[in-house]
C-alpha cells in the first residue's frame, strides 16, 4: 500500500511539474524546421507527461496550427489559457488561434471567430499593456476587420500610437503597415527609409520594406534589396519566415516583368514549406 501511494505521489508530482525550457525549445526547433509529425509526437508527449502546464499545451496548439488543424488547436490553446488565465502571452496565441480558425471557416462562422480573436487581443493587452506582440496583432484586427466585428482604423491607429511609446522602431513599423493598408505609401516608405537608416539589420522593417514595393510597384530594386537581405538573418517569433521573403521576391520580379526569377523564387519559397499557399497560388498564375 506505501508503495502504491509513493507511485501516486511521483507521478502526480510530475503532473504538476514545469516542462523544462529545453523540452519546450526542441519542439519549437522542429516546429521551424517544418519537421510536424515529429513536433506533434514531442509535443503531445509533454502534455501527456505534463497535463497541468499550459505552455505545454500552448506549444501543441502552435503544432496543430501548423498541422492546419483548427478544431484539436483551439482546444489546446483554451486550456493553455485555462490553466494560466494571467499569461498576456497565452491570450495573444490563443487569439492567432482563433484568427486561424476564422479563416478556416465558412462565412456564418467567420464572425464568432473573429470577435473570439479580438476578445482574446484585447484580453492580452489589458493583461500587459507592454506585450508589444499583442499590441501589434491588436491592431492588425482594427486595421482589418470592418466596424461590426469590432475593427476601426482610429483604433489600430491608437494601438499604433501605444507601440511606439513603448518602441520608437516597432512603432514605425506599425505605422508604416498602416500606411500600406491605406495605399498611403509615400509615407509608409518614408518611415521604413528613416528606421532603416538607423537600424540596417531591422529584419522586420526589410520584409516591410519589400512587402510594401511589391504592393505598390514603386522603388522595386530597392525592395529586392532589402528582401535579399532579410534572407540573411533566421526568422524571429512572430515574423514573416523565408517562406514569405521568397514570396515577395517573386512578387517584385513579377513587377519588373522577370518571370524566369519570379518562378524561381516561388519555388524557393515552396522548397521551404511546399503547402504555402500564397506561394502555391502565385506559381500557378505565373505558369
Amino acid at each position: 500500500m506505501r508503495l502504491l501511494l509513493l507511485v501516486l505521489l511521483l507521478v502526480a508530482t510530475a503532473a504538476r511539474a514545469a516542462v523544462s525550457p529545453e523540452k519546450l525549445d526542441a519542439v519549437r526547433r522542429l516546429l521551424r524546421e517544418r519537421k510536424l509529425a515529429e513536433a506533434s509526437f514531442a509535443a503531445q508527449a509533454l502534455v501527456i507527461a505534463h497535463p497541468g502546464d499550459a505552455a505545454a499545451h500552448a506549444v501543441l496548439g502552435r503544432v496543430q496550427v501548423a498541422q492546419g488543424d483548427a478544431d484539436v488547436a483551439v482546444k489546446s490553446g483554451e486550456k493553455a489559457v485555462e490553466l494560466e488565465p494571467g499569461s498576456s502571452e497565452l491570450h495573444c496565441q490563443l487569439g492567432d488561434t482563433y484568427g486561424f480558425a476564422a479563416q478556416k471557416a465558412g462565412m456564418l462562422g467567420k464572425v464568432g471567430w473573429a470577435k473570439k480573436c479580438r476578445l482574446a487581443y484585447e484580453k492580452a493587452v489589458e493583461l500587459d499593456p507592454a506585450n508589444l506582440d499583442a499590441r501589434s496583432s491588436l491592431m492588425g484586427f482594427y486595421q482589418m476587420a470592418p466596424g461590426v466585428m469590432g475593427g476601426g482604423v482610429d483604433k489600430a491607429y491608437a494601438q499604433a500610437a501605444g507601440i511606439k511609446k513603448l518602441d520608437a522602431n516597432r512603432g514605425r513599423i506599425a505605422y508604416a503597415m498602416l500606411y500600406v493598408g491605406k495605399k498611403r505609401f509615400t509615407e509608409a516608405f518614408t518611415e521604413l527609409e528613416e528606421l532603416l537608416e538607423a537600424a540596417p539589420d531591422n529584419c522586420p522593417a526589410l520584409y516591410q520594406f519589400g512587402r510594401a514595393a511589391a504592393l505598390s510597384g514603386e522603388h522595386l530594386d530597392r525592395g529586392i534589396e532589402t528582401l535579399h537581405r532579410c534572407l540573411a538573418f533566421s526568422p524571429t517569433p512572430g515574423s514573416p519566415g523565408h517562406e514569405a521573403v521568397h514570396w515577395r521576391l517573386g512578387n517584385l520580379h513579377e513587377k519588373k516583368g522577370d518571370t524566369v526569377a519570379a518562378r524561381a523564387a516561388y519555388q524557393a519559397s515552396l522548397a521551404i514549406r511546399p503547402d504555402y499557399q500564397p506561394a502555391l497560388d502565385s506559381l500557378g498564375k505565373l505558369q
